[in-house]
């Protein structure tokens, strides 16, 4: 069985205003992520781990932020396109081990909505995605709640 890693990762600043859009729900915040599409830095760096494991380039070639379609762009819609490309490559998804990193809010209670919603999106059980909140412990963009990071590593294997 021919199995392969990839790496997704991503960064958005946070501006005033919420609902806060991650791993493709809405959560009660007073800040959201800005960005050329929805910004969901979570869903973002989970397409670019899996284009990056099946060797189909990244989420910036699929879905340019030159082109007016991609402008507010749901990232639920970009990581089912991407993800269609991979499976129709051959390859199906293992698990993806995500992290988000954010001073705030706590993602604690949003785990299991956020992780359902992945799932649902790529067609795979719940317990085949991993999910880890962590803080910049007030230190760097991170902890001054200025940024949010996401970082994804995907292991997909290759269909019989």
């Amino acid at each position: 069985m021919a199995i392969r890693i990839g790496m997704g990762h991503d960064t958005h600043r946070l501006e005033p205003g919420g609902p806060l859009r991650l791993g493709g729900i809405d959560i009660e915040f007073d800040f959201h992520l800005a960005g050329h599409s929805d910004a969901d830095v979570l869903l973002h760096a989970i397409t670019d781990g899996l284009l990056g494991a099946a060797n189909l380039g990244d989420i910036g070639q699929l879905f340019p932020d030159t082109e007016a379609i991609n402008a507010n762009r749901d990232s639920a819609e970009m990581l089912d396109i991407a993800y269609r490309r991979v499976h129709e490559a051959g390859w199906e998804v293992i698990n993806l081990d995500c992290v988000v990193l954010a001073e705030r809010p706590k993602l604690l209670s949003h785990k299991d909505a956020i992780c359902h919603r992945i799932a649902g999106i790529l067609g795979c059980s719940r317990d085949q995605i991993s999910l880890k909140g962590k803080t910049g412990e007030r230190s760097g963009e991170v902890g001054q709640g200025k940024i949010m990071q996401a970082m994804c590593v995907c292991l997909l294997q290759q269909r019989p």
